[in-house]
């Protein structure tokens, strides 16, 4: 759920990830609180657009942010009351007596009572330390099983005169390289923008080739599917190495819990679904974990 701005500095924003939220009836029922929510406090608000080849399937309901995904996970963050701190790329977890000790690649370790780790499964067992020797077979092999699939996306910013005429705000495409479109129009002072996903096949193919090569690339097929669009004045390409879990992590609750005292919980869309639903039961799951395993002085 990734809101991305244009390069160019304007005030043009595009989401790179999640373009729109499904609830299926039984989520919405089961996770109503959280929805009701997020529609009270404008988050989300009913998709009421064309999305041209979204199979509609009886009950559910489409969501969009109207201040971009990022706003979502903004509000879930200002309702926690915790001090957030950004920009830290853990490298490892090390146990020290009833803490735990985390370690970053850059500036000095930090130490903790209890760890929630939420990255993909992949990159879970990457981190060096104590996180390998405190899991068992089955937990480890559990863990390699889960498989994600990869995918570039691309935004592109248009000036504030660029009109794009489209009657479809996304549209699904059946095409080798590209899947996925969503075209957001422009305001007063700021132009519209198109954002492109590219193909699980495609993604694959180039899973290795960094992004100043692939994004070509996805422009040529872009412009073969939609000619006669006008020049950008700004693109953004991503990689998402991780972008949807394929295969979850089988027979298990929506967590592990990886050592109970101190608290050592891995959680996430490795151990559910890619979506909004699956990242809340997992977020739910693994809190009964982290309540069982903290203990509260007298």
């Amino acid at each position: 759920m990734s809101t991305s701005r244009s390069p160019d500095s304007s005030s043009q924003s595009a989401d790179l990830g999640a373009q729109y939220i499904t609830a299926t009836p039984t989520f919405f029922k089961s996770h109503f609180r959280f929805y009701s929510e997020l529609v009270s406090a404008g988050v989300l608000q009913p998709l009421d657009s064309l999305v041209e080849g979204l199979k509609h399937r009886d009950g559910e309901q489409h969501y969009v942010t109207p201040r971009g995904m990022s706003s979502l996970v903004k509000h879930f963050l200002s309702q926690s009351g915790a001090d957030l701190f950004f920009e830290r790329h853990v490298t490892g977890v090390i146990r020290r007596g009833a803490s735990w000790e985390v370690q970053r690649k850059a500036g000095s370790s930090e130490m903790f009572d209890a760890v929630v780790l939420t990255m993909p499964a992949p990159q879970i067992l990457q981190l060096q330390g104590d996180l390998g020797p405190n899991l068992s077979v089955s937990q480890q092999q559990r863990l390699q099983d889960v498989v994600f699939s990869s995918r570039f996306a691309v935004a592109l910013f248009f000036s504030p005169d660029a009109e794009l005429s489209f009657l479809w705000t996304a549209r699904y495409i059946k095409d080798q390289n590209l899947v996925f479109l969503k075209h957001n129009a422009g305001v007063p002072g700021r132009g519209p923008s198109l954002v492109v996903h590219s193909s699980v096949a495609f993604g694959l193919q180039h899973l290795e080739d960094d992004v100043e090569a692939v994004q070509p690339i996805i422009l040529q097929e872009l412009s073969r599917l939609l000619p006669g669009l006008p020049r950008p004045i700004g693109i953004k390409c991503h990689k998402w190495r991780y972008s949807q879990v394929l295969t979850p992590a089988p027979g298990l609750p929506a967590h592990m819990t990886v050592l109970a005292q101190p608290p050592l919980v891995c959680a996430g869309d490795s151990f559910t679904r890619s979506n909004f639903d699956g990242c809340v039961a997992s977020a739910l799951s693994a809190l009964s974990a982290l309540r069982a395993g903290l203990t509260t002085e007298p």
